[in-house]
Order: C-alpha cells, then sequence, then structure tokens
C-alpha cells in the first residue's frame, strides 16, 4: 500500500480496521503522541501518503494539529461533533469519510441491507 491511516487508539484502529481491506496499514498515536512516538509515526509513515482521522474533541484537535505540523500534505477525516470519537462513529459516517477521502477502492462495504450513504 502507498499510504498509511492514522487514528488515536486501538479502539480507533479496531472500529476502523472492519471497514477497510486487511492490508490497508493503520498506525496509532496512542493518545497524545510525545516527540519519540511522532518520530516512530514518521518512520513508519516513510514516504507514503498519510490520512489522518481523528476525533473532533479538543484531544482529537490538539493530536490532529500536531499530526499536521509532521504530515503537511496529510488528507484529514474526523468524527462530527457529538459522537464518542472515531470507536463511537456509526460505521456509515466512516465510510462517507473513507470515500470523500478518495479511499473507495479499500473499503469492505457491510452486508447487504446497509443503508445507502447520504452525502453530507
Amino acid at each position: 500500500m502507498d499510504f498509511v491511516i492514522i487514528v488515536e487508539g486501538k479502539n480507533d484502529k479496531s472500529r476502523v480496521r472492519r471497514l477497510l481491506h486487511p492490508d490497508v496499514p493503520i498506525l496509532c498515536t496512542f493518545g497524545t503522541p510525545s516527540k519519540e512516538r511522532l518520530e516512530a509515526l514518521r518512520k513508519q509513515a516513510g514516504d507514503r501518503d498519510v490520512y489522518l482521522f481523528t476525533d473532533n474533541d479538543a484531544s482529537g484537535k490538539k493530536i490532529r494539529g500536531m499530526l499536521r505540523d509532521l504530515f503537511p500534505d496529510a488528507v484529514q477525516m474526523h468524527t462530527k461533533s457529538g459522537y464518542a470519537g472515531v470507536e463511537g462513529t456509526p460505521e456509515e459516517h466512516i465510510i462517507r469519510q473513507l470515500e470523500k477521502a478518495g479511499l473507495e477502492e479499500f473499503i469492505v462495504y457491510p452486508e447487504p441491507g446497509f443503508p445507502v450513504p447520504v452525502k453530507e
């Protein structure tokens, strides 16, 4: 894969993982990243494109800012206000964010009966 997705925590990773091809690399900040963790993320990402998927709360915005400084060309995705972070975001919204980011070919859509995504 020529890209990575970075999320905040292991529960976020688990939530997004269910909706993506298993080969898509998903990295975690594990909360507010230290300088060492940021350097590790930079090394893990290498020359690949970076997609950031963070919560839309104060902590998520802080982490998004740190990651945006590290990966200025990264594609930004985030949850809506009112959702309990990425881990508590409905699959429909996560799918819409992934589609908007241009990652449709890597999405593993839920079984038939899944509501048709509504454009925001």
